[in-house]
């Protein structure tokens, strides 16, 4: 495009400001890209407008894809396209695009809150809170990480990233995933570091083998993507084949975890401590009785929400953004359909 054509980005709603205001930061020294927030209830009436959406959490089916007649791209903050109907934006010339988390810095930093959680849970933080505002000293009696058996649950970036943290805390850490390739690389680029993926997990299966895998550990952590093969698959029949006591954390998405079995598994004891950075329904209901429980720890869906990880992602939006304008191909995402 030409430099006194403005190529104009949306970002829906208000929610992961740091997204918008980041973006926006980057791009302030080229005029001619317009980067907006809008409510969400107002993006039916104005998508057709904009060239690039960044989608949040609004959930993007043919009927709104529609209207977005100047639309190029749709892309997500992130990695989680599940909000995106890929099929309609097809049908409608739009490209679907995610940012891969482990060149961006989300899965890093997705995998220290799970870690954040893990500590939080072993170490009952609820009850230290308790003890701190009765003057209680030397208790409550935590746990260490040290020793316990940590399955990861989808073992795609996050879980890499994960797994390579956890080795310094002397813990066996055993994985599933669909298919596992011999010899995958993963390259840390923190140390620059490179060592094969595989050989950061003490046991491996495939997702079948989840159920034998959930029986080993003291965690199981929670990082597999949403579709509709992965909707509620942490159900009665997977939290009753966790160990009793057990601690389950989640750091992907809130559908995931079928909301009636952890409930009923943290109130007969069976579950030993729940620690979520994503719910059932986002925003959370302050009020929802799980929260009653002393050993659940919840975190407003910020696993993902760091310095690091947000400026890197901005850059990548920002040049995309620059990219469309000037006609070429973009770069630094990855293309769904």
């Amino acid at each position: 495009m030409a430099r006194d054509i403005v190529t104009r980005v949306l970002f829906c709603g208000p929610d992961f400001p740091s997204a918008y205001n980041y973006t926006k930061e980057y791009l302030q020294s080229y005029p001619f890209i317009q980067v907006d927030e809008v409510p969400f209830c107002d993006v039916p009436d104005v998508i057709g407008e904009y060239h690039m959406c960044v989608v949040k959490n609004l959930r993007f089916d043919s009927n709104l894809m529609s209207r977005a007649t100047q639309m190029k791209v749709m892309m997500q903050f992130g990695v989680g396209l599940e909000g995106v109907d890929i099929d309609a934006a097809k049908k409608c010339g739009i490209k679907a695009a995610r940012i891969p988390g482990d060149l961006s810095g989300n899965a890093a930093s997705c995998a220290e809150m799970a870690i954040y959680l893990m500590l939080g849970l072993l170490r009952k933080q609820n009850e230290m809170n308790i003890s701190v505002k009765q003057k209680k000293l030397g208790e409550p009696t935590g746990d260490t990480l040290l020793g316990k058996t940590v399955y990861i649950m989808g073992f795609g970036n996050i879980g890499i990233e994960l797994a390579k943290r956890l080795r310094p805390f002397g813990v066996k850490v055993i994985a599933t995933k669909r298919s596992w390739v011999t010899g995958s690389q993963y390259s840390c680029q923190s140390n620059d570091l490179s060592t094969k993926s595989d050989d950061l997990v003490d046991e491996k299966g495939k997702h079948e083998a989840m159920y034998e895998f959930a029986s080993k550990a003291d965690i199981v952590v929670c990082c597999l993507t949403l579709n509709k093969e992965t909707v509620g698959i942490v159900d009665k029949s997977f939290i009753s084949s966790m160990r009793k006591g057990g601690l389950l954390v989640n750091i992907a998405r809130g559908g995931l975890l079928d909301y009636a079995a952890v409930v009923h598994h943290l109130a007969v004891g069976h579950l030993g401590g729940l620690g979520i950075d994503v719910a059932w329904t986002e925003p959370f209901d302050p009020d929802d009785p799980i929260l009653k429980f002393e050993n659940v720890l919840i975190t407003p869906h910020v696993a993902g929400v760091t310095e690091h990880s947000y400026r890197s992602m901005a850059k990548v939006v920002g040049d995309v953004a620059l990219q469309l304008h000037a006609g070429t191909a973009p770069t630094g995402i990855e293309f769904v359909n």
